[in-house]
């Protein structure tokens, strides 16, 4: 580590007032020593990373930290802030901060270094030294590694500062065995004294960079282990990739603990056996809850029925999460398995209509005629299979949000319910009510203590049978009818829509496209115009709505082009290049390019692109443009009614937004423009990296 870290890179006075100015004030430094290319660019690729989840830690630290093009060498810049800076820490503010800078390709004994330096921040006698340090030369040389903490020698601190040195080393022959050797140590005394085996607990550890919170959490459940008494073995699937542990510790272990952001890999391997699957974040600032948790799933005898043992929801953050916002990650889940259904029929019955006409509809089946050399048999062929391709909508929609509560169990019902939910009319809303049910029963069913002879049996009859059977017997004779009446109701609604009240249906749906930019708003928008084209004869008011919902999106990314064009000096050299692509992005209906230039200017790019977006849905709704198709962007013009006036109130939209955002950009200091450039990049990188889940 002595070429990552020097006393120039040490600042212990730290006067920065936000998470964004320390680490400008760190970066500033690598860039004076040649190790950052372009600070405006290293610095959105920060942002990016810190959007996608805090980097503070209990104990007041804040690890910002990245990958990005613009490092030319593995870099790591220290700051102390007597005041303490707000990095989104449970505990409060940070007060040492590590700024961890890594190429784009850093190579593995770089990462593997990092990665210890992450582990000792679990070391309160590290912390306490840096906290006390008094000048910058020895601050550096106890990060590197060339001096010990100046505490009372005793084994514990000893072991620490090996430690410290042989992480590297260690991690380079493979974290999951120097973890293995860390956690057995301990369980096995704790064994011995008990006069029996110690409970034994597999865990993996893992974050979207794989650089520092991957190992803070190794490292902490580690710690716990030993505490506890039990044999702990971590894999931790970082940066450097990972070494899978041995499947005889996995066989022989007790328990399992997934502390992880993004994926596990291979996570079949741990099946079968009592697991905790939380965040990252838990495994770092909660680690005896964990390790006491599996043990008490393991005391009621829970096990795991497949591959995931856990929902998606309790995945993708900590145990803490309220009610609502899980119930949005399970609405989420069925509308995003969903939306490729709507996209791929949609687009084939505007085709089916397009070529056909609009008496294609009543064309007979193409398994009776079809002729090929007949144009009007080749729009009836794409017009059926968008009929069949849509006929799936509720049902996915249903399975996959039960999917989203209750992982695998919860797909047989969840399709079953969505199914009797289409065959009932009971549309989208008894989709919704189906997928929430099915993941409910299925939830209540794993709670239950099955004996072990039966457990083989669960995933594949029980759950299915007794769960389809709940949801069937609910959605049929109890809920099924009133849910149907309230999507009829709604329907009749839409239908009676006109005049001044179509036109206000029209902003405020283009209001809300614009305001999270592809997020959970802007996806409620989608969702509810595309339910009423979900049908094989729309009502002309459905029509209505999923044009104006689809020129509405179309208008940030758009606009964001526009204004890099008109006034490219407001604008950073990373702003002008994601501009460049935003017109394309923009004009295929992808909302989510404009979300570079919203998530480095909030305050002025989005409520501007609201204004757009709710001139534009007006000004279609009042034009009477309708469209079939819910995708396609300027792609689709031709299947669009009234086309021209539909074109001229995207025009409309864009033309507003982009002036909005010249003016109020304008209006701002010249020292802030690079800051904000700054973030723009790392926002796109941001929003790149998401699309696969979504940094450590």
């Amino acid at each position: 580590m002595s070429d990552m870290i020097t006393a120039d890179l040490v600042d212990l006075d730290l006067s920065a007032d936000s998470k964004e100015a320390a680490a400008r004030a760190l970066a500033e430094r690598m860039v004076a020593l040649g190790r950052v290319t372009d600070l405006d660019g290293f610095l959105a690729d920060v942002a990016a990373r810190e959007a996608q989840m805090p980097t503070g830690l209990d104990g007041g630290i804040g690890i910002p930290h990245c990958r990005s093009a613009h490092v030319t060498e593995p870099t790591l810049a220290f700051g102390r802030s007597a005041a303490g800076i707000d990095f989104g820490a449970a505990d409060g503010p940070a007060d040492l901060i590590f700024l961890i800078a890594a190429p784009a390709g850093a190579d593995d004994a770089h990462l593997t270094i990092l990665s210890s330096l992450a582990r000792q921040l679990m070391n309160s006698e590290f912390t306490d030294a840096l906290r006390s340090v008094g000048d910058a030369e020895t601050a550096a040389a106890l990060i590197r590694g060339d001096e010990t903490p100046a505490t009372p020698a005793t084994a514990g601190s000893t072991g620490a500062s090996q430690n410290t040195a042989a992480a590297p080393a260690a991690a380079s022959a493979g974290t999951a065995a120097a973890s293995t050797s860390a956690g057995s140590g301990a369980g096995s005394g704790a064994g011995s004294e008990a006069g029996e085996r110690p409970f034994r607990i597999v865990a993996v550890t893992s974050c979207p960079t794989g650089i520092a919170h991957t190992y803070m959490a190794a490292e902490s459940l580690e710690n716990a282990g030993r505490e506890a008494g039990v044999e702990l073995v971590v894999e931790t699937q970082g940066s450097a990739g990972f070494t899978r542990l041995d499947p005889e510790v996995i066989a022989a272990a007790d328990g399992v603990i997934f502390a992880h952001d993004v994926p596990v890999r291979e996570k079949d391997r741990f099946a079968g056996k009592p697991t905790v699957d939380v965040g990252v974040k838990a495994g770092i600032n909660r680690p005896a809850e964990l390790i006491g948790e599996v043990r008490e799933r393991a005391a009621r005898g829970e096990v795991t029925s497949g591959s995931a043992p856990s929902t998606p929801v309790e995945r993708a953050g900590d145990a803490g999460e309220g009610y609502g916002t899980k119930l949005r990650k399970w609405l989420m889940s069925g509308v995003s398995y969903m939306v490729p259904f709507v996209a791929a029929g949609g687009l084939l019955i505007a085709l089916g209509f397009a070529i056909g006409g609009y008496k294609v509809n009543k064309a007979p089946s193409v398994m009776d005629h079809f002729v090929w050399t007949q144009g009007d048999s080749w729009a009836a062929l794409l017009f059926q299979i968008g009929v069949v391709s849509f006929g799936f909508l509720v049902p996915v929609l249903a399975g996959y949000i039960a999917y989203g509560m209750a992982d695998r169990p919860g797909l047989v019902p969840g399709f079953v319910g969505g199914m009797i939910a289409s065959t009932i009319n009971a549309g989208f809303l008894g989709g919704l009510v189906a997928g929430l049910l099915a993941g409910g029963v299925v939830m209540g069913i794993q709670k239950i203590n099955i004996p072990a002879a039966l457990r083989g049996i669960m995933p594949v009859v029980v759950i299915p049978l007794i769960s389809s059977a709940i949801v069937g017997f609910l959605m049929f004779v109890v809920v099924g009818k009133p849910i149907a009446s309230a999507q009829k109701g709604m329907t009749d609604w839409l239908n009676g829509l006109s005049g001044s009240n179509a036109i206000l249906l029209g902003a405020l749906l283009g209001l809300m496209m614009c305001f999270d930019l592809g997020g959970p708003v802007n996806k409620v928008a989608y969702t509810f115009a595309t339910a009423g084209i979900a049908v094989s004869n729309p009502s002309d008011s459905a029509m209505k709505i999923m044009a104006a919902v689809m020129a509405a999106g179309m208008v940030p990314p758009l606009a964001m082009a526009l204004a890099t064009t008109v006034r490219g000096k407001l604008f950073t050299q990373t702003e002008r290049e994601n501009g460049k692509a935003a017109w394309v992005l923009g004009a295929s209906f992808i909302s989510e390019g404009a979300i570079p230039f919203a998530a480095a200017d909030p305050l002025r790019v989005i409520p501007s692109s609201m204004v757009g977006g709710a001139i534009t849905g007006a000004l279609s709704m009042a034009f009477g443009a309708t469209l079939r198709a819910p995708h396609g962007g300027i792609f689709v013009v031709p299947l669009i009614g009234n086309p021209f006036l539909y074109l001229i109130a995207i025009a409309a939209g864009v033309c507003a937004t982009a002036a909005l955002v010249v003016i109020l950009k304008g209006m701002r200091k010249p020292a802030q423009q690079t800051t904000a450039g700054g973030s723009a990049a790392g926002a796109a990188a941001g929003a790149k990296e998401d699309r696969q889940p979504v940094a450590a």
